[in-house]
């Protein structure tokens, strides 16, 4: 094998380099997001999980549905509830606190959604 004095360290150290972050944080992720729940809602337009995996798609999709497509302005939820397919008079009706709620995880998983292009940011109480 040719240069195998300089082959040999140099792969050590790529493979230091590489292994330091691991190391250094010892595997730890940081501060896990916890969004605060609503208080008064009892069930969602989705359960739990699939509105953690797929929010944005539901929303893009009532979106289309209601500006772009036939104007269906209400959703029914798998226990027969009725929610509107708004933003504001939907989501933000039961999850009324965005720094806690939706900031929580799009901090997290550094997202910057363009919802607040459009619509009206909600006022904070601190």
């Amino acid at each position: 094998m040719y240069d195998k004095e300089k082959i040999i360290p140099g792969l050590i150290v790529f493979v230091l380099i590489a292994v330091f972050p691991i190391l250094y944080n010892r595997g730890n992720a940081g501060h896990i997001p916890n969004p605060e729940k609503p208080k008064a809602a009892r069930e969602c337009v989705r359960p739990v999980q699939d509105m953690r995996e797929s929010h944005m798609q539901l929303l893009i999709d009532w979106r289309t549905d209601v500006i772009r497509d036939n104007g269906a302005r209400y959703a029914t939820a798998a226990g027969g509830t009725r929610y509107a397919r708004s933003l504001q008079l939907g989501c933000m009706k039961c999850h009324d606190s965005k720094r806690k709620f939706c900031d929580e995880c799009h901090n997290y998983a550094a997202v910057k959604p363009y919802c607040w292009d459009c619509h009206i940011e909600p006022k904070e109480n601190m």
